[in-house]
């Protein structure tokens, strides 16, 4: 079971603590700077004038509020998610639990096309709207990682965003449901109850970071996302289903050789609505080898990272608990001679 984290929460807006909202549209130069700056401070940001259309989010979101109405049986046809499917509460293999349902499913257009058939009354509309959705944000994934790359000053423009667009990528899509508390009516009012109940957050979806690349959500208007700054208190991320949030994940943070940072995130269910977030994993190819960058390894920061595969590391994120630290295994230690130059 995910508790909630000891640490305090800052209740303060966006602005307030410095969360980086990218406008997309200015001087691409100072994007990516921007991009860069975010990536090192924070591991996370917000884009605005991004180019995904209104129609093709309205229509996922549409398509996820559709499914996870309908009675549990129906969209149990749909799951287990073994990994792919529909899911309830349980995240994972490992115990971890959720106030939340979910769909899981990867990114490959022939998979969609099988799995709409148990999860959609119309196959056809659902498939369209999930590919359309991931076209979508695959080319504004792809696009931020490009704006990173030519901030980061390397040679190869697209060495992150060639492994999201290989036609064996293992990115996937994740709708996940987060239901709204159930109100305190008539079986204890008291006011103890009361406030024990609305300072007492569940957990919607527990602390971790992603283990992919890069990570693109959008949510309906609704709170509950929170981010973990470097210094351990934990910030809410106010809604807004115009923007997309960014991060970074684990295997970015090892290819930039911890320069860029894994965000470290969660989910609370405190809300009175339903909050439905879609969240897009941008991945390798499972062959694929990670491994820091050249130009981000130099006699003064040398490689923090052996060389591992992703589907080595897909492994080792799968096998852990929520909230463990998984790029820790692939750290080079003092003396490893098996440093990279």
């Amino acid at each position: 079971m995910v508790v909630p984290s000891p640490t305090p929460v800052r209740s303060k807006k966006t602005k307030a603590v410095g969360i980086p909202i990218i406008d997309l549209s200015r001087d691409r130069s100072i994007v990516a700077e921007l991009i860069v700056k975010a990536c090192e401070d924070y591991g996370f940001f917000k884009v605005i004038n991004h180019g995904v259309p209104n129609e093709i989010t309205a229509r996922l979101e549409e398509e996820g509020r559709q499914f996870f109405a309908k009675p549990a049986l129906e969209k149990q046809q749909a799951g287990p998610p073994s990994p792919f499917g529909y899911g309830c509460k349980n995240i994972g293999f490992n115990g971890d639990m959720g106030e939340l349902e979910y769909l899981l499913l990867h990114s490959n257009p022939h998979f969609i096309s099988d799995k709409s058939k148990a999860i959609s009354n119309d196959p056809t509309k659902f498939r369209c709207a999930v590919n359309d959705y991931i076209q979508a944000v695959r080319d504004l994934t792809c696009e931020v990682l490009d704006l990173a790359a030519e901030g980061l000053w390397v040679r190869d423009k697209s060495v992150f965003s060639g492994l999201i667009r290989d036609v064996h990528s293992d990115s996937l899509l994740r709708l996940n449901y987060y239901p709204p508390l159930k109100e305190i009516t008539d079986w204890d009012p008291s006011p103890k109850l009361l406030h024990h109940h609305c300072t007492n957050k569940r957990i919607g979806f527990g602390e971790h970071s992603d283990p992919q690349i890069l990570t693109v959500l959008r949510s309906n208007d609704v709170a509950g996302l929170q981010i973990s700054l470097r210094d351990g208190l934990w910030v809410s991320v106010p809604p807004d289903p115009s923007d997309f949030c960014i991060f970074v994940g684990d295997a970015l943070q090892a290819m930039t050789n911890g320069r860029f940072l894994s965000v470290r995130h969660r989910a609370l269910a405190n809300s009175i609505k339903p909050r439905l977030s879609m969240v897009y994993f941008g991945a390798p190819s499972l062959n694929t080898w990670i491994s820091p960058l050249p130009e981000m390894v130099s006699p003064q920061q040398p490689s923090l990272y052996k060389p591992f595969t992703w589907s080595e590391y897909k492994k080792a994120a799968y096998s852990s608990r929520l909230g463990d630290s998984r790029l820790d295994r692939f750290k080079i230690h003092c003396g490893d001679k098996t440093a990279a130059s």
